[in-house]
């Protein structure tokens, strides 16, 4: 891995430490944190009251580029990791969904709640 590589790893780590601290303060649990499956990885899986989330985060450096950070092929492969793993967390009558969380430095995080259409 190279060094470039490296930083950009540890920088994510922090962005979704970073994440689950907000989500905290939201009232929700924290589940799982880089929970991977043969079809990929989900950053974070919280929990408030009935409702699973499936979150996945991306840090970036500037706040143009936060907003671009997420696109169909991206939200597609966390779709398919959340198939893998929902009935691993999710009970009978609770409602799962795909959350986004967008972050970058000096700005409030952007939420994207219902991200995907997962399970419509």
């Amino acid at each position: 891995m190279t060094k470039a590589r490296r930083r950009a790893e540890a920088r994510g780590r922090r962005g979704e430490t970073l994440a689950a601290w907000f989500l905290r303060l939201q009232g929700w649990r924290v589940l799982g944190r880089r929970v991977r499956t043969p079809r990929g990885e989900v950053d974070l899986v919280v929990r408030r009251g009935r409702t699973v989330c499936f979150v996945e985060v991306k840090w970036r450096r500037d706040p143009t580029s936060r907003d671009l950070a997420i696109d169909s092929r991206r939200l597609r492969r966390v779709e398919s990791a959340v198939e893998v793993i929902a009935a691993r967390y999710a009970r009978p009558g609770d409602s799962v969904r795909i959350d986004v969380l967008l972050l970058s430095p000096g700005r409030w995080p952007r939420r994207i709640e219902n991200a995907s259409q997962f399970g419509a």
